[in-house]
């Protein structure tokens, strides 16, 4: 895939104003790109809107989702079981309604937690869950999920 065909895709998937900025700002080819790219949601992002395998997109946002746990109060087991659950969907061992009830729960969990040491650590997590997403998605997947819509 060339730019001029990445950027086609992200004009046609609507990306966001940020990511693009960033894309044109940042010379090379599209898996330099994403070898480079510093969020880790544009990445998710665009494999999901290349629609590939959500298996593999949720078990990545799970991984990622696994790094926040140090910032969860001792005791508080809501984010790991909306996690759990989540990876027991990608079995098939549990429902969608059962990943939306978890969700919900970690949701009204984290509405409580203290974030101040979460803010203090975010550019270091950012980075970690972008390695994250190259490793479990490399973008010769994403680049034929793409191809294949055209």
């Amino acid at each position: 895939m060339t730019r001029a065909q990445l950027f086609a895709h992200l004009t046609r998937l609507r990306a966001c104003e940020p990511a693009v900025g960033w894309a044109t700002a940042t010379k090379g080819s599209p898996a330099h790109l994403w070898a480079l790219c510093p969020d880790p949601r544009w990445s998710l992002w665009l494999a999901g809107r290349a629609q590939v395998d959500r298996t593999l997109l949720v078990l990545t946002a799970c991984e990622i989702a696994r790094t926040a746990l140090v910032h969860v109060p001792a005791g508080e087991l809501r984010p790991l079981r909306a996690i759990e659950t989540a990876e027991a969907w990608c079995r098939g061992e549990a429902t969608t309604e059962q990943v939306r009830a978890a969700r919900s729960a970690a949701a009204a969990a984290a509405a409580y937690a203290a974030y101040d040491a979460y803010a203090a650590a975010r550019g270091k997590s950012l980075a970690a869950s972008a390695d994250i997403v190259r490793k479990r998605i490399p973008w010769a997947v994403v680049a034929a999920a793409l191809e294949a819509q055209s």
